[in-house]
């Protein structure tokens, strides 16, 4: 008796592409993009997270130490090439903050809905802070003459810019020379504005570029679906804007957008054994104790183990040579004869049903139900899984009967399948 089934998997790798901009962006409008992957690591299983991609801008580039432990990433404006801001003459001791230096972004964790361009995804959330703000400063002066001879140190109230005023924090980070400065100020979350008093007067004053700091909550990609994801959030910038460089400072674009692109490739594999695909069916301990004593067997049955490797969601079901109601069937050798099959899974741990409970001897039936979502816990990589084949008590002692066909057979079809 045999029983011949292939596995037939439909495999799409998960690709989450960027909260992108859906058409084009209005004048007065810089965009940002911001790119993450998931891919599953065998070395590290329980990492099942998203990997920013994103190149960093020079103040995370070169302070990895810093931005590492924070999930903290930096970049740069791209908008205007050539000084993004418009400014001028700060006085001595000005007594209105908005008049002088003066950052406030959006410090606080704001969410973006993705949505998928595959029919039957569920949209999925991201989430964004602004964790610094900095660039380069120019004066179109010598801070050394402006100060008469002190440098930039006396130039504000918060002595150099790797300093920061309350309630942002220095990061230690500055480059530059008596004519401009290259800075980095760190926010803490839903924090307010900073500001720093010139102790001199300044004849102009504006930001080159703008750099800023960023941190990134995405989806788990365990539990996305298969297809692209796109979504964009839109910033402010400019007085009483989420960008906001106070009254003096004005940006030339008044209007950031932050394109996102996270790619998933979920890995969805299934091996067999050589020789796994053809099963036969026998009793506990094989034919002898019927051939040499007559006993009549109760069962047959066959284990067939096989390797899973998944990192995303999948069903499965049963297709079939011969139909027995929602189960396969074996059919005899005159074609008439039927005896229901029955095929249950087996899974290894990491792998769970919708409730959370685990996979053991679960009935796989031809319209799936039962088996329409296992998700994994973390990645599972080359893990044993059993397929379990057995025909009912009751039809073994009709197949014996001796005017019942010597052989039966029939090609079962199993389906992991990845499109849940």
């Amino acid at each position: 008796m045999s029983i011949w089934y292939s596995i037939a998997k439909r495999l799409t790798g998960l690709s989450l592409a960027a909260l992108g901009l859906c058409g084009s962006l209005s004048a007065g409008a810089a965009s940002t993009e911001i790119t993450a992957v998931f891919k599953p690591d065998p070395a590290n299983p329980m990492q099942n997270r998203f990997v920013n991609t994103t190149p960093n801008s020079q103040f995370c580039h070169h302070f990895v130490v810093l931005c590492k432990p924070r999930n903290m990433f930096s970049l740069i404006v791209q908008g205007v090439p050539y000084e993004q801001t418009t400014g001028g003459p700060v006085e001595a001791n000005h007594t209105n903050p908005r008049l002088g230096a003066y950052l406030k972004v959006p410090s606080e964790w704001r969410q973006i809905s993705v949505v998928s361009d595959t029919p039957g995804s569920k949209p999925e959330i991201v989430e964004v802070r602004i964790a610094g703000i900095g660039g380069r400063h120019d004066l179109y002066a010598n801070a050394t003459d402006l100060t008469g001879g002190i440098g930039d140190s006396a130039l504000w109230s918060i002595g150099r810019w790797s300093n920061a005023p309350s309630p942002c924090i220095g990061s230690g980070f500055i480059t530059g020379t008596d004519y401009f400065v290259n800075f980095m100020w760190l926010v803490p979350e839903n924090a307010g504005a900073c500001f720093t008093q010139a102790k001199f007067a300044i004849p102009k004053f504006l930001y080159r570029y703008i750099e800023f700091a960023y941190e990134l909550r995405t989806p788990n990609p365990l539990g996305m679906s298969t297809g692209t994801y796109r979504g964009s959030i839109p910033y402010t910038m400019g007085p009483s804007g989420d960008f906001d460089f106070g009254d003096l400072v004005l940006p030339k674009d008044n209007l950031l957008m932050l394109n996102f692109t996270l790619e998933v490739q979920h890995e969805l594999k299934v091996e067999v054994p050589p020789g796994g695909n053809r099963v036969e069916l026998v009793p506990p301990g094989g034919w002898q104790a019927w051939v040499n004593k007559g006993r009549k067997p109760e069962r047959l049955f066959r284990d067939q183990t096989f390797n899973i490797s998944a990192s995303s969601r999948f069903k499965m079901r049963l297709e079939c040579d011969y139909n027995h109601g929602n189960n396969c069937a074996l059919g005899g050798a005159s074609g008439v004869e039927r005896v229901q099959l029955n095929v249950s899974v087996s899974l290894p741990s990491g792998l769970s049903d919708a409730s959370g409970a685990p996979v053991e001897r679960r009935p796989l039936l031809r319209d799936g139900s039962g088996t329409e979502l296992f998700q994994p816990s973390f990645y599972v990589e080359r893990k044993p899984g059993t397929l379990h084949f057995e025909v009912d008590p009751r039809d073994v002692e009709w197949m014996l009967d001796p005017w019942q066909s010597k052989k039966y057979s029939g090609n079962v079809t199993v389906i992991w399948d990845s499109e849940v």
